[in-house]
């Protein structure tokens, strides 16, 4: 597994594991993608599309085979109330925002068997701008308390958003997680400014909102070229363009080609090819 080691000298693998909507599977395939050689796992204390609960048992599971909390990177969210299922909160939803955002972290904890999160997220920016502000503060608690490696923020596709609160706050995001679409433009001003913060941009949906780039005849020809799948040769495309993919596949068979992309490296000019798609 390769990593990057971010601003707040967390070591962060180059592939994480994506937890969403697995369901009743979820601690299972958890277990099977630690044992594949996943050393990531990314979750949300939201009921509604993560079984939280049960990636602390997959979590338990590893570390019954060897495994230690500390060779595993865990990354988990806030979702705030427009996120949630009403019928199945992981807070009071009758709270303060700074109580909710309390309390989730206290089920995140509990839910992940350890008492240290290693990347904490807010699953997407809250408005008006002073009850972002409450939030934010609120996660640099945890920080402070060092029950937190370091903050991040999801499905942010406004760079003035995400400006501001780097500009005001006092423990600055250090992920940026996002769909990875055209939609967005990929994404293309967010992640120049991020790399020029040191910001560690994250993405998900890559393989599900991009079948033209795995069907084109650039990343087709790559993966004659190197006996591998489209798909590794994509994400090992995203990790040569400084972007962590988030992956939840189901597949044993995938999750072991996935953490196999480290065995080979695309040439400059094969990287520009796939560039010119997105």
């Amino acid at each position: 597994m390769n990593y990057i080691t971010t601003n707040e000298n967390i070591n962060i693998p180059t592939i994480i594991y994506g937890t969403a909507w697995k369901k009743e599977h979820t601690a299972d395939l958890v277990e099977m993608a630690l044992l594949s050689g996943f050393r990531g796992i990314d979750t949300a204390s939201q009921p509604k599309h993560y079984q939280e609960n049960l990636v602390g048992e997959g979590l338990l599971k590893v570390y019954e085979k060897g495994l230690k909390r500390e060779d595993i990177y865990i990354q988990t969210k806030f979702t705030p109330i427009d996120g949630q299922d009403i019928n199945n909160m992981p807070y009071d939803e009758t709270s303060s925002l700074s109580e909710q955002i309390k309390q989730s972290f206290e089920v995140s904890k509990q839910n992940l068997k350890t008492d240290f999160i290693d990347s904490y997220v807010l699953h997407s920016p809250i408005f008006p701008a002073s009850e972002l502000n409450i939030a934010w503060n609120t996660m640099e608690s945890f920080y402070d308390k060092k029950e937190v490696g370091q903050l991040g923020i999801s499905n942010c596709y406004d760079l003035d958003v995400l400006q501001y609160i780097y500009k005001n706050s006092r423990i600055k995001p250090v992920v940026v997680q996002n769909r990875f679409y055209a939609q967005t433009f990929y994404d293309k001003e967010i992640r120049a400014w991020c790399k020029e913060k040191g910001i560690i941009y994250q993405s998900f949906w890559s393989l599900t909102a991009n079948p033209h780039l795995l069907s084109s005849d650039s990343v087709n020809n790559l993966a004659q070229k190197y006996s591998r799948t489209t798909s590794q040769i994509f994400y090992r495309f995203l990790n040569h363009i400084d972007i962590v993919p988030l992956i939840g596949t189901t597949s044993k068979e995938h999750m072991l080609q996935d953490v196999a992309i480290y065995e080979f490296e695309l040439e400059r000019s094969e990287i520009e090819s796939i560039l010119t798609l997105i």
